[in-house]
């Protein structure tokens, strides 16, 4: 698998330009490395900020599982929204309310047809919240189908 976290480096991770805010990075609670944020402060209600992991050498005609830790804390914080650039108009994963401040874990199935998906984006959407955030982080990519729970 490949390890697209934001302390290693390795995956290449791009901000857009066309959006209205930045992620930002943030220091970990255990203090070994960072995520990536949206504090509620930034930017106003329905505002977007997106990044995007671009893929290179993902082999055609085969499947791959993105799974990735998120969290979505405080009161209506916003949207995170995960897209592949094959499809870009829907969104393949949603979440728009956190149960609490917890981390959970997304999964997302990636099937190569002859056109590769060459990147994927997460989006943020801002709410009308103004305290909590929204977090991304431990991000892998693995060849084949994701695993059952």
């Amino acid at each position: 698998p490949v390890d697209c976290s934001f302390s290693h480096g390795v995956c290449d991770w791009k901000q857009d330009t066309d959006d209205d805010f930045d992620w930002n990075l943030a220091d970990r609670d255990s203090g070994d490395g960072y995520y990536m944020a949206v504090p509620a402060f930034v930017g106003h209600k329905k505002d977007m900020g997106r990044l995007k992991l671009l893929l290179t050498d993902l082999k055609p005609r085969s499947s791959y599982c993105m799974i990735f830790r998120y969290r979505l804390a405080g009161e209506r914080v916003g949207k995170l929204r995960v897209f592949l650039a094959s499809k870009k108009t829907a969104p393949v994963w949603e979440e728009s309310k956190g149960k609490d401040e917890r981390w959970r874990t997304g999964k997302i199935e990636i099937f190569q047809a002859a056109e590769t998906t060459n990147s994927i984006t997460f989006e943020t959407e801002r709410g009308k919240g103004k305290t909590g955030e929204i977090g991304v982080d431990n991000v892998i990519l693995a060849s084949g189908l994701c695993p059952e729970d």
